[in-house]
Formats: C-alpha cells, structure tokens, sequence
C-alpha cells in the first residue's frame, strides 16, 4: 500500500495537523515505510501461537464473581439530602 500526497493531507486534515506543503513529502515517506512495516508483520505465521497478555507467562488475577452490598450502604447515602432505608429519597416529579 503507498500513500500518496493528497492522502497525506487528508489525514493531517483529520488528525487537525497544519502541515505545510515542504513537509508533504517527507510525511509520506515516514507513512509509506510504517505501511511497508505493517505489511511484513502479516507475512509471520502465527499459526497455533496462542494470545498472550504479559511476555511472561502468568496468571491473571481474578476476583470471586459475587454479588454483595458492598458493606457501606450508609456511606453510600451519608452525603445524600434525604434517605430511607438505604435508599436516596427525590422529589416527584410527574404528576
């Protein structure tokens, strides 16, 4: 894939770069050779090479899946104008 001149500008447009036309070309060279980059990252196989989330093996920490109240429900509604049993009180609104 090459990047031309004016798709150079559109993405300094999009990106809200002010480019001039001096850097035009260089700007194009730097995108094609990322490009050129990126192609060869896709010439790799990685068949059977499972996902990894660190470059060193290890085990994601977990936290137990449980529902709970968190344990500061009146901290929750200290701050609040008005509560009942927990619950934050509002004015009604609809009639």
């Amino acid at each position: 894939m090459s990047v031309d001149a004016a798709t150079v500008r559109r993405i300094a447009h999009l990106a809200r770069i002010a480019v001039t036309d001096d850097e035009v070309p260089h700007l194009q060279g730097e995108l094609n050779a990322m490009l050129a980059f990126v192609e060869q990252l896709s010439e790799v196989d990685v068949e059977g090479v499972e996902p990894m989330t660190s470059v060193t093996p290890m085990e994601m920490k977990k936290r137990a899946d449980v529902v709970d109240d968190g344990e500061i429900a009146d901290k929750v509604v200290a701050n609040a104008p008005a509560s009942d049993n927990h619950f934050f009180l509002v004015p009604k609104v609809v009639e």
